[in-house]
């Protein structure tokens, strides 16, 4: 069996005015791709895999539409000259938004479709923080979404994914899609797998699972930082058994109904002002605070300062500060060189909807790079040592504190961008504390501007009824 294998793998806030253009991605091409270990999972399995690109990004603003049309074409090509095939694999996000045009996925994942034919079966695997529209399901016969969040079972998800393609291949089965969207868009923070009800729910689908007539039950939570027309949960089911099939489809979605109003955050919240005075005051540390309206994982911009602010005016000791994106700060930093002192505007670089801040900084250590897009330095204010970056990114693991010769395990605070906290930074936290801070993923969605989301819709709308409807997609209809 010959499979083609791509995919454009992004979150977009539609909110963030800061558009992702190619040095943002990281971008694999042909045979590259099976020795990434991101895809060299396929090749355990008993198939040729023609990889074609998959370009994949941290969250941001819109796709800049030049280079979406280019990679699409470029994909297109590519599965033109591969044919022919008996499969495709889209390694997909789901909540991409291209500058000037609603539901790229939908327009990409239809024109695999059409160029590939209707006999070829298509497989996408997703983060359950996208959103799915008929169009996307129409083109699809597989579907597989992340149960995790954070993610922790990516690599589970591609694979299932590709399992059941393999598995329809060489059996000859044919599965089918039906999905019934949920009219609720919560951010992640407030619906963590790590918390409940989320927790349950999601440990749940295993057990709508029934190997011969469902082969996968799937619920995306959606992405409510993009105010689009698909912007919605929903639960997908792939399988044979049609009646088994809508049964899922319609209890899963009722179930999500049902527990809405019981999301909560995972952790300790409050304005900028009252989490950075509890941070301080803290007696056990380190003191993980996640600064939410500006999280780069989830869309922020990633360069802000009110935190910043905060702590300053706090005369704040003991803090780590992971980081700011500022490239004319980083390189004056630069500029200076270690050891120096420079007056530095911080923060507001990128979004001037923001106030930077005004200050003089002791330039501690410059990651040595031959990239200049890449530099990240770390300056001192006063007790807090701030990492400046040249480009938006998160501080999620501790090698990324580690390298820049910063110790989060002995801070007394430790400040990220982000939402609910990393697998690697939840286990330190003590405690985790989430500021509700602004930013263009405010965790406030309730008082986001919505002139594309589908109404009415839970938590923008909350007297009102509803009753699953399950919908199949037009392949099953074949």
């Amino acid at each position: 069996m010959r499979i083609a294998v791509a995919g454009l793998h992004t979150e977009c806030s539609t909110y963030n005015p800061v558009l992702a253009r190619e040095a943002d991605f990281r971008v694999l091409r042909g045979q590259a791709m099976l020795r990434d270990q991101y895809f060299d999972f396929l090749t355990h399995f008993p198939a040729e895999f023609v990889t074609i690109l998959h370009a994949r990004a941290i969250a941001g603003g819109p796709v800049e539409r030049a280079l979406y049309e280019k990679w699409k074409s470029q994909i297109l090509a590519g599965i033109g000259e591969a044919m022919p095939l008996d499969g495709v694999y889209l390694a997909m996000h789901g909540a991409m938004f291209v500058d000037g045009l609603f539901d790229a996925e939908g327009d990409f994942i239809a024109a695999v479709r059409e160029h590939v034919g209707p006999d070829v079966l298509i497989a996408a695997s997703y983060d359950l923080h996208g959103n799915v529209s008929q169009r996307i399901i129409d083109a699809l016969d597989i579907f597989s979404t992340y149960r995790t969040a954070p993610h922790i079972d990516v690599p589970d998800t591609m694979r299932r994914a590709v399992t059941m393609l393999v598995r329809a291949l060489g059996s000859g089965e044919r599965p089918k899609l039906a999905w019934a969207p949920v009219p609720v868009l919560l951010p992640g923070e407030r619906t963590s797998t790590q918390d409940e009800p989320a927790r349950s729910f999601y440990a749940g689908l295993h057990a709508i699972e029934e190997p011969t007539g469902i082969w996968d039950a799937s619920f995306q939570v959606g992405y409510v930082w993009a105010d689009e027309p698909r912007a919605t949960a929903c639960a997908i089911v792939t399988g044979t058994d049609e009646v088994a099939l809508a049964e899922a489809a319609s209890a899963l979605a009722q179930s999500y109904w049902d527990i809405r109003e019981q999301f909560t955050f995972g952790m300790e919240t409050g304005s900028i002002g009252a989490c950075v005075e509890r941070s301080l005051a803290s007696q056990t540390h380190p003191v993980v605070l996640a600064e939410s309206g500006d999280n780069p994982t989830g869309g922020g911009v990633g360069d802000r300062a009110e935190v910043l602010a905060e702590l300053m005016a706090r005369d704040a000791q003991g803090v780590i500060f992971a980081g700011i994106a500022d490239r004319a700060a980083t390189d004056k930093a630069y500029a200076a060189g270690e050891g120096a002192s420079v007056l530095l505007a911080i923060g507001a670089s990128l979004d001037p909807s923001s106030t930077p801040v005004q200050t003089e900084v002791r330039v501690c250590m410059l990651l040595p790079v031959d990239d200049p897009t890449l530099r990240e330095a770390v300056v001192r204010i006063g007790g807090i040592d701030l990492v400046l970056t040249a480009r938006r990114r998160p501080f999620h693991a501790i090698a990324d504190f580690k390298r820049l010769g910063l110790e989060p395990h002995a801070a007394r605070v430790v400040v990220v961008k982000s939402g609910y906290l990393s697998p690697e930074l939840g286990p330190i936290a003590n405690p985790g504390i989430m500021a509700l801070s602004p930013g263009v993923v405010d965790q406030f969605v309730e008082r986001t501007v919505r002139e594309h989301t589908p109404r009415p819709s839970f938590p923008f709308d909350k007297d009102f009824s509803f009753s699953p409807e399950v919908r199949w997609s037009a392949r099953a209809r074949r």
